[in-house]
């Protein structure tokens, strides 16, 4: 177990952005962590300690325990006593299972960053790669280090730019374009949109994963687990005491039967519950933690949508860029119209979101660097820098395309 949170700890990707490592890396640390408290508390130490009476030998006293530990426990009401009829018992079956639904928390937490990095994989480039090469360039001390790796990620970006414009290519490609806008196909390779596309599924993923988990977490714990939090805060704006949940009650009541010489005895105990010490204060801290990571991913995938999703957006960051590096002169007409042209017809929704995504795992000054020999290599290419007022223009207009 501490070997597979080391592995998460010494995850070196850099694929995605802080938000998303909230989700699939320090998520995962967390949940492993306190699936190690709890189950050294069960196996190590004494889950459930139950008041037996006098009569009961050492033996019987073990048993009890061991049988209220696997099956279940119940609360009552305050003042109830003990074998009064007619009350409202609120069954606690949860705590042996902890554990496990800790470890599935964890998959489903790390399941987006996986379908992520699988299907990226098959775009044909590899985002890591491109991520370490910028933070390569970032501390290179060699100039000719940093050229060589520039050069390097030029002609990454470049092939792969180019792949994507070989779909709208050929003889078929308007015939392709018609056909991808009749029938609704408007993402993909073809219209230089997958690596975006699949970027936002997987962050509204996160996103569904975590509001899944705040009420599914209802019906395993059966409670209204989703206002867990709000109540408690609720306690502390109102200068009340933060008492024990009632989610996790320490003290419980069990029943059980012992058989003795042919004859069945019922028994109802009082019982302890040290492992809901630490199962209120970890599910208070989830609950904070998850409401957290929540509204991150949520402010997230918006400025993801508004930087890249949006023409203008992407028009403006490129131009940004350009102007840094002093290769684009603001007075020029002729441009102004290039740079949009190499802004949409060669970068693209995908040329940029790679970019952005750059920037975010090491520097906007790399990325600079970057972009600049990009566009050096843009107008060098014969049939697309040469044709500079042929193309269809291509206006700054903010839908998303």
């Amino acid at each position: 177990m501490f070997t597979a949170i080391g592995k998460v700890f010494k995850s070196s990707r850099n694929d995605d952005d802080l938000v998303d490592r909230m989700n699939h890396q320090y998520s995962v640390i967390f949940l492993f962590i306190f699936m190690v408290i709890i189950s050294t508390s069960q196996y190590v130490g004494e889950p459930i300690h139950c008041w037996m009476p006098g009569h009961f030998t050492p033996n019987q006293g073990e048993y009890a325990n061991r049988v209220c530990w696997i099956s279940y426990t119940y609360s009552v009401p305050e003042n109830t006593l003990v074998g009064q009829q007619d009350i409202v018992k609120k069954v606690i079956s949860y705590y042996q299972w902890v554990p496990l639904v800790m470890l599935l928390q964890a998959f489903f937490f790390y399941l987006p960053c996986l379908l992520w990095r699988v299907f990226s994989e098959r775009s044909g480039i590899n985002i890591n790669n491109l991520v370490e090469a910028a933070e390569t360039i970032q501390n290179a001390l060699y100039p000719e280090r940093r050229d060589k790796t520039i050069k390097y990620m030029i002609r990454h970006l470049d092939h792969y730019l180019d792949y994507q414009r070989e779909y709208q290519g050929g003889c078929c490609g308007g015939l392709r374009r018609f056909m991808a806008r009749k029938m609704f196909l408007i993402c993909g390779n073809r219209q230089g949109n997958y690596l975006l596309t699949l970027y936002l599924i997987s962050k509204v993923m996160y996103l569904a994963n975590l509001v899944c988990q705040l009420f599914i977490l209802n019906l395993f714990l059966g409670t209204n687990y989703h206002l867990y939090g709000v109540e408690v805060i609720r306690d502390i704006v109102l200068g009340k005491e933060v008492k024990p949940s009632v989610r996790f009650p320490l003290t419980t009541l069990c029943d059980f039967k012992i058989h003795v010489l042919g004859n069945t005895h019922n028994h109802t105990v009082q019982c302890v519950l040290p492992i809901n010490f630490f199962n209120e204060k970890i599910y208070l801290f989830l609950w904070f933690w998850m409401v957290l990571v929540a509204a991150a991913t949520i402010i997230s995938l918006l400025r993801w949508i508004w930087l890249v999703g949006f023409r203008h957006s992407r028009i403006r960051y490129v131009r940004k860029h350009l102007k840094v590096m002093g290769k684009l002169n603001r007075d020029s007409d002729r441009d102004r119209k290039l740079s949009r042209k190499f802004a949409q017809m060669y970068l693209r929704q995908d040329g940029v979101f790679v970019l952005k995504l750059v920037a975010k795992n090491s520097t906007d000054l790399v990325v600079a660097d970057i972009v600049s020999a990009l566009w050096d290599n843009y107008k060098n290419k014969p049939m697309i820098g040469a044709r500079n007022n042929d193309d269809q223009e291509v206006d700054d207009g903010g839908e998303i395309s």
